[in-house]
């Protein structure tokens, strides 16, 4: 169970934040689905409207396949440039109830309210005063979670979105936890949850009644993570300011692959990470691609070039690229690919010379 002493963490996460930015700019497309996403056949939601996510649109998703599902939807290209700046908004509306703000992307941060700078009693009236100043002075709408821990504030703020509050109070969190579906956990996946359905795992009610060493046989040090989260267990503090270091993306294949059939997967992908790192106002200068083979051995191969990738199509390449010097032979099988970016940096560093890492 949580401990006594325990944080007042809030977790804000702006409503389909791209395409309500959008329709807040022009009432001609509001209560419109709205699909914030470049044409073309490679390119990825980037953000979707709750009037297009009612048709089965949703972030990440091919825009192909989402131009398929509504074939009425608004497809908007993304203005990075305006939802930083919105963002920094927001940000600014946050510092005036606490300093210890951590930025998870453009459209989500964790604020500690423990003490706060208003002195209002209760997380629960910061993170009320925080939505009214968002929807007030910026005329958008934000969710929040609140909970004594960063797990459990996360999962809050999905509870009712759009445009809701939820708290777990501390007395509350097993009751809450036991009936949650597993997948609900941050950070379990499709595979990690087909894998604990195999175990018979499909609550995290059930996840509680597993011994950890079973978890440990299973996950590894992740098997530990899991014991603690369904506990509801997270000793992890608010930090502010801490830049993204990577973003990444893997998957495991339904059987061992040539390295040769690896190339539909990174595409993937790599769709999967460049719509992520829409969300940062920093730049990734390296490309990774990771590997693992049917003897679960891990092997990294990546790129620093003189010039950040400036599109998924340059993204793909890149990572494509460096299937060349996998150097491993053909007669290898591996069972897991991942392509990620790395090194961040501010848009105006100036570029650095190339380095090629192995």
């Amino acid at each position: 169970m949580v401990p006594m002493a325990v944080r007042k963490i809030i977790h804000i996460d702006m409503d389909a934040f791209y395409a309500s930015v959008e329709q807040r700019d022009d009432p001609g497309i509001r209560g419109k689905p709205v699909v914030v996403a470049w044409r073309g056949t490679r390119s990825v939601v980037c953000a979707a409207s709750y009037e297009a996510r009612t048709f089965g649109v949703r972030s990440a998703m091919p825009a192909m396949r989402a131009e398929r599902l509504c074939p009425e939807a608004i497809f908007i290209t993304p203005d990075f440039t305006r939802y930083r700046a919105v963002s920094r908004s927001v940000r600014e509306i946050f510092k005036r109830h606490t300093d210890l703000i951590e930025p998870l992307s453009l459209d989500e941060a964790y604020l500690d309210a423990t003490d706060n700078k208003g002195g209002l009693p209760t997380a629960t009236r910061v993170a009320r005063a925080i939505r009214e100043q968002i929807r007030e002075e910026l005329h958008l709408t934000a969710s929040a979670g609140v909970a004594p821990n960063k797990f459990l504030a996360k999962v809050a703020s999905d509870w009712r979105k759009p445009d809701g509050l939820f708290v777990i109070q501390p007395d509350e969190v097993e009751a809450f936890l036991t009936p949650l579906p597993v997948g609900r956990i941050p950070g379990v996946g499709k595979v990690t949850e087909r894998h604990l359905a195999e175990l018979g795992i499909k609550t995290v009610g059930d996840l509680r009644g597993v011994e950890l060493r079973v978890l440990e046989s299973h996950f590894g040090r992740y098997g530990i993570r899991l014991s603690e989260l369904s506990r509801g267990i997270d000793d992890n503090p608010v930090v502010p300011d801490r830049p993204t270091k990577s973003i990444s993306a893997e998957d495991t294949f339904p059987q061992d692959m040539p390295l040769a059939e690896t190339e539909p997967m990174i595409r993937l992908l790599a769709k999967r990470v460049w719509s992520s790192s829409g969300k940062e106002s920093r730049v990734a200068r390296t490309v990774v691609l990771k590997l693992k083979t049917k003897e679960f051995d891990i092997l990294t191969r990546s790129l620093t070039p003189v010039h950040p990738p400036s599109s998924c199509d340059e993204l793909t390449a890149i990572a494509l690229s460096l299937l060349d010097r996998v150097g491993l032979g053909a007669e290898r099988r591996y069972r897991l690919v991942g392509v990620g970016l790395h090194n961040f940096r501010e848009p105006e560093e100036a570029p650095v010379q190339p380095e090629l890492f192995e």
